[in-house]
């Protein structure tokens, strides 16, 4: 059964949303419904909620100017300043934040880097020394033991930061970036205490041997940054540094955050060309060509942070030769033929198929997991039984595989096992070794240096474990898994074309097809296209690679795209995000706005009493009130359509006491300014937690100053509903 007809199918029961809107976005759930199906039909009597249902927990950004009489009085104080050297200080500003924003994330990718780095080295140092003493007796289960505890302790660490510190810090963080770039407020997602749990927790997952790679986490971490440094203060500790009070708005927030994003991939792969283009395929809805160019510089400020800081820790200062925290290796010589290409384009479709394979088995796994493994006690059980699975299978398959080779220098990590003295077990290597290090060996490994029984248990193992593991509560990023699952089959077809006419040089270096596989592979799973193609382009340092690659990644997303979605986007409708598409649906222009529109609508009067006010907040979630005039009594004159009033700015009158200080008057006893409302964002006050007395509530707030006068609205003559174009 397709997707989408199992979601369709699912849609037949809900349940009330209340039940679990105050659960965390990523915390797992268990939802049931009845369903008036035969009760024969055991399958169907328990049935996941489809998330074609959308959630109510989330919110849309503000982006519209609010022109208010407060905005209009501002500008006009503008106009009798110096209008040019307030935009030019303004401009630099963006600049400033930019530059801050491209450093912190390389100082974060650094930290990330040298931790596992260093953690990589002690727990080779201690298990290298078991499995040299044990491994000819009878205690061959010691090292095992050792390294399984080792790992089990890492993972339990980076799940608890996850479970019980702040559950959206769990897998990548690129879907809800999307969504917030996109104009969707996930809860938290922009968060110190996100930030936090997200790189502690990549540093133990990584270090904990999961099939998870730490590029992922960067984009959500970069766009964290972002939102941070911009605003000039933290709500977390409570901090307001007085500085860039001209961002706390949604959509100067959101402009940082796309740059936070590129920065993160810059920061990965080394590649600043690739995350402006990432943040404008995959990110944001909304674009301009001065954004271009600070994110750009973003992405570059970011590039060169991280290679001189990762100089130092290498002990070569200054000698530039790591702009990401993956490097792929230098692929000088290798070229290819031009009859290969219609090869590659078969890689491309065996990519878009596995892609697809993987996306529909992680589906399925993530509806098992929202339907039984929804207590925080289990997601960290959870963890733990795939730590187990995987250091089980990556130990019997190290065990049992007889791969040795003549020891080099540029294996890192060797394990010599069951091997003669100045040999090393290549096996052991690619399971021991960090994920970067396995892609790299894949990609530039010497001609007859691995055997297929290697390559091809590995590749079916540590594809079905990377969608095993994409999903826990941990973080994980998915960049790398699918890539070295790729690297590992596109070598074994490069082998097998090779074996096919031993004696004739009629096919390019197996690596060139390791890094063919990969890119296909990693295709087929998120279905990107131009960014990534730039992406490995520039962590290759080889444009020539730049036409197979295109063509391989875009076969392998038309391929995908005839089975299922991106993985991405699977994973925002599962969670219900009401993030739209780029389209509109077909055939939709029958659709009108009341057929999609609640009722009744809850609207205020221009003037209000403020008990009416606060009743109306504390019992509906909407973002937004329409403004209409208030009827009189026949209510025959009344209800004209006035403006738009959003939440936030009520939650500020309220706390304020911005209203008369008696019934009968309309003048508010205190009058508000345009810093009273940013100094409030982007935490505004709960209305359950604003105080009013009974005599407070029975007086007048006249909403007209604050309101939006000229909102997007669909007239009465003109009913369909159209896109709006940003």
């Amino acid at each position: 059964m397709k997707m989408s007809e199992e979601r369709t199918k699912l849609l037949s029961g809900r349940i009330a949303q209340n039940n679990y809107r105050s659960l965390p976005d990523t915390q797992i759930r268990r939802r049931r419904h009845q369903v008036n199906h035969d009760s024969s039909d055991v399958s169907t009597q328990e049935e996941f909620e489809a998330m074609d249902v959308l959630s109510d927990r989330y919110q849309s950004s503000d982006y519209d100017v609010i022109e208010n009489q407060l905005h209009t009085e501002e500008e006009q104080l503008l106009a009798r300043q110096k209008i040019p050297k307030f935009i030019w200080q303004l401009e630099v500003k963006r600049w400033l934040v930019m530059l801050l924003i491209g450093m912190v994330t390389a100082c974060i990718a650094a930290l990330v880097d040298i931790c596992i780095s260093e953690v990589a080295k002690v727990k080779y140092s201690v298990l290298s020394y078991y499995f040299a003493e044990e491994i000819d007796n009878i205690y061959i289960l010691i090292p095992y033991l050792l390294w399984m505890a080792i790992n089990v302790f890492f993972v339990t660490l980076a799940s608890l930061m996850v479970v019980y510190g702040e559950p959206v810090a769990a897998g990548s963080g690129i879907p809800q970036i999307k969504c917030y770039l996109n104009g969707v407020l996930v809860p938290h997602v922009v968060r110190f205490k996100t930030l936090l749990c997200k790189v502690i927790g990549i540093i133990f997952a990584v270090s904990g041997g999961l099939a998870v790679g730490k590029e992922g986490p960067m984009i959500h971490a970069g766009a964290v940054v972002a939102a941070g440094v911009s605003q000039g203060k933290t709500t977390t500790f409570k901090r307001d540094f007085k500085v860039f009070k001209d961002f706390r708005t949604d959509h100067e927030k959101r402009d940082f955050v796309s740059g936070g994003a590129a920065a993160g991939v810059a920061a990965a792969f080394g590649a600043p060309v690739g995350g402006v283009l990432f943040s404008l395929e995959e990110g944001a809805s909304f674009w301009n060509q001065s954004l271009t160019w600070r994110i750009f510089f973003a992405s570059m400020t970011c590039t060169f942070t991280l290679n001189v800081l990762l100089s130092y820790y290498r002990g070569d200062p200054w000698r530039l030769s790591s702009p990401g925290l993956i490097n792929f290796g230098e692929f000088t010589g290798i070229s290819y033929h031009g009859y290969e290409i219609v090869i590659f384009l078969l890689m491309g479709v065996i990519g878009g198929l596995l892609g697809a394979l993987f996306n529909a088995i992680n589906y399925k796994l993530t509806i098992f997991r929202m339907q039984y493994v929804y207590q925080s006690w289990l997601c960290v059980v959870e963890a733990i039984v795939v730590c187990i699975c995987t250091m089980s299978l990556s130990f019997l398959c190290i065990y049992v595989t007889d791969d040795c080779q003549p020891l080099k220098d540029s294996i890192h990590f060797p394990l010599q096992l069951f091997c003669n003295d100045g040999e090393y077990s290549t096996s052991a290597s690619l399971f021991f070794s960090t994920p970067e290090e396995s892609v790299k060996t894949l990609f530039h490994a010497q001609e007859g240096s691995m055997h297929v029984m290697t390559l091809v248990p590995f590749a079916l193992i540590y594809f079905l474990l990377a969608t095993m593991t994409y999903g826990l509560s941990i973080p994980s990023g998915l960049f790398i898994p699918s890539l070295l699952a790729g690297a590992a089959w596109g070598r074994l077809f490069g082998m097998f074309l090779h074996s096919l006419f031993p004696d004739l040089d009629l096919f390019s270096s197996c690596g060139l097809y390791a890094l063919i596989g990969a890119a296909a592979q990693l295709g087929g799973v998120i279905r990107m296209t131009i960014s990534l193609t730039v992406i490995l382009m520039e962590a290759t340092h080889n444009i020539t690679y730049g036409l197979p690659l295109m063509l391989v990644l875009i076969t392998a997303k038309w391929v995908g795209d005839l089975f299922n979605h991106g993985l991405y986007d699977i994973h925002i409708e599962l969670h219900s995000v009401p993030l739209l598409r780029w389209g509109p649906p077909p055939v939709s222009s029958h659709i009108k706005a009341k057929d999609v529109m609640n009722h009744p609508v809850i609207t205020m009067n221009t003037i209000d009493n403020v008990g009416r006010v606060q009743d109306i907040l504390l019992d509906n979630d909407h973002n937004g009130f329409p403004i209409i005039d208030p009827y009189d009594e026949t209510c025959t004159h009344g209800g004209t359509f006035r403006g738009l009033v959003i939440r936030s700015q009520l939650s500020v009158l309220l706390k304020n006491k911005a209203f008369a200080s008696w019934p009968t008057s309309h003048e508010p006893r205190r009058r508000l300014q345009m810093d009273d409302f940013t100094n409030e964002y982007p935490r505004y006050t709960k209305i359950k937690d604003i105080s009013i007395t009974d005599r407070e509530r029975e007086c007048s707030i006249d909403l007209r100053p604050f309101m939006n006068p000229s909102p997007y609205s669909v007239s009465k003559i003109d009913y369909r509903v159209r896109r709006l174009q940003p």
